[in-house]
């Protein structure tokens, strides 16, 4: 494992390459493809591939700045810091402008791809057709992997969370920016923490949200973890009355469907999400599982468990099917593997201890081992990269943090955000009943952000809005929830 406490020569060489300033240019910046664009003010700035000059190179970092709409903004702009790992700045911030709105009233959005996504030197794979369709295997993963690193533009070794947080901190200098309000979703808030930890003199303030503890190996728990929010939906289900009655025993047509899919997968058709052709597609345990996964992460796609489920108990697949089908397609389209494969390969997975994980747990769950041994027969071949000597270790700071959770948070759950709490002496932890990964979308929670910027301060934050946070009723049918 290559540590990078940086020797004074590349301290140096990181603080030189960080002056340069740059200039920025009307630009437009979206989603994707076909997606509404919005005014930005763009650059890029050259950073050296390797932080310790010792391998020559060189890479672009995509910066983007969305001006505030006070003329005379505040000095510290707020920094959306994306999930995955492997998203990009730019991706995420303008599908999600709306939520942010109000901290633009007086404060520019900086924007910066993280190296090896969006535009700052992707790093990024074609997938596998045949691991999209679920035709996973140990044996085929390893092969995809070595054809993924042989395809890569650069060494994949300089592409963790301890060399982009000093990216990030070059950035700052270039555009002039005094210090930084961090908000860190998923992924993100481990590149939030890091920076604070690096930096803190160029932090302000920091939002976590969905928190990954620094000293949670990401992989292990993810299998268990979403059990227990799936166990947590199907049983809100099962009290509500409409839910209740129009799905009986939801938990054990769940259990059925997933014992019917692992003996037997079907051999289904549904249309393709960017043809709208038939495709052809094996539909098991795994594909069940993926589907349910990521439908578990946003309250509103939780709401359609139920129902799916119970079509899939009277062996109707298709809409279950599809769902794995378009998400599946939809995350690889928004991550950089490659990059994910750097942090997760360097950051998490040589730090599983299996004396700690509970096999016959994993092994239970409606996951299975998939995603740990997919994890681990990556990360067999994948490159360790560079990280930092404390980076495991829960942020110590004086700053003002706040941190977000939501009860039926399938993968960061409360627990972790506690866990990262636990030397920092000035946070705030609030929780969203019934909520999922993710909490800058819901109810009163973006003005419950700006209010923190503005003021710097969580004595003065009034928190009871989110006691009536709206969650979405469950569909009955698909036509929507009982009026």
């Amino acid at each position: 494992m290559i540590r990078c406490a940086l020797p004074l020569l590349a301290l140096l060489f990181s603080t030189f390459a960080a002056a340069q300033p740059v200039e920025l240019e009307d630009c437009r910046i979206s989603a994707g493809p076909g997606m509404p664009s919005m005014q930005a003010r763009c650059a890029t700035l050259a950073r050296p591939l390797d932080p310790f000059g010792e391998v020559v190179g060189e890479i672009e970092l995509r910066i983007a700045v969305v001006p505030a709409l006070n003329l005379s903004p505040e000095a510290d702009p707020l920094v959306p810091l994306t999930g995955g790992p492997g998203q990009g700045a730019v991706q995420f911030y303008t599908a999600s402008a709306a939520a942010f709105e109000r901290v633009r009233r007086d404060r520019d959005i900086l924007l910066v791809d993280q190296r090896g996504t969006g535009q700052s030197a992707t790093m990024d794979c074609e997938m596998d057709d045949n691991i999209v369709e679920g035709q996973y295997s140990i044996e085929l993963t390893i092969e995809f992997t070595r054809t993924c690193l042989d395809q890569l533009p650069h060494d994949p070794r300089f592409f963790t969370t301890s060399v982009a947080v000093q990216d990030l901190e070059a950035v700052r200098e270039a555009l002039g920016y005094t210090r930084l309000n961090l908000y860190g979703v998923s992924y993100g808030s481990r590149v939030a923490q890091h920076f604070a930890r690096q930096y803190p003199e160029s932090t302000r303030t920091v939002i976590l949200d969905g928190v990954a503890a620094p000293q949670k190996a990401l992989g292990p728990e993810i299998a268990t973890e979403s059990q227990r929010a799936v166990e947590s939906i199907l049983g809100r289900c099962i009290e509500d009355a409409e839910c209740g009655e129009r799905f009986p025993e939801i938990d054990k047509t769940f259990q059925r469907v997933v014992r019917t899919l692992t003996d037997a997968p079907v051999e289904i058709e549904v249309p393709h999400p960017n043809h709208g052709r038939p495709e052809a597609l094996t539909f098991g345990r795994n594909e069940f599982a993926t589907a349910i996964r990521l439908l578990a992460y946003s309250p509103n796609s939780i709401a359609l468990i139920p129902l799916l489920v119970h079509e899939a108990g009277e062996q109707r697949y298709a809409p279950l099917a599809a769902q794995y089908l378009m998400t599946s397609i939809s995350l690889m389209d928004s991550l950089s593997l490659g990059m994910h494969n750097s942090v997760v390969c360097t950051e998490d997975v040589p730090f599983y201890d299996s004396a700690t994980i509970d096999y016959d747990l994993l092994h239970a769950s409606y996951m299975g081992p998939l995603q740990l041994e997919a994890l681990e027969a990556i990360c067999s071949i994948w490159p360790v990269g560079l990280i930092d000597d404390e980076f495991k270790a829960p942020l110590a700071t004086e700053l003002p943090v706040l941190l977000l959770s939501g009860t039926a948070d399938p993968i960061t759950p409360p627990a972790w955000a506690t866990l990262a709490m636990a030397e920092m002496e000035n946070a705030t932890h609030l929780i969203g009943e019934h909520q999922g990964h993710g909490q800058i979308y819901v109810g009163c929670v973006p003005e419950i952000v700006a209010d923190f910027i503005d003021a710097a301060d969580l004595s003065s934050l009034d928190t009871q809005c989110m006691e009536r946070s709206f969650v979405m009723p469950f569909f009955v049918d698909f036509s929507g929830p009982t009026p």
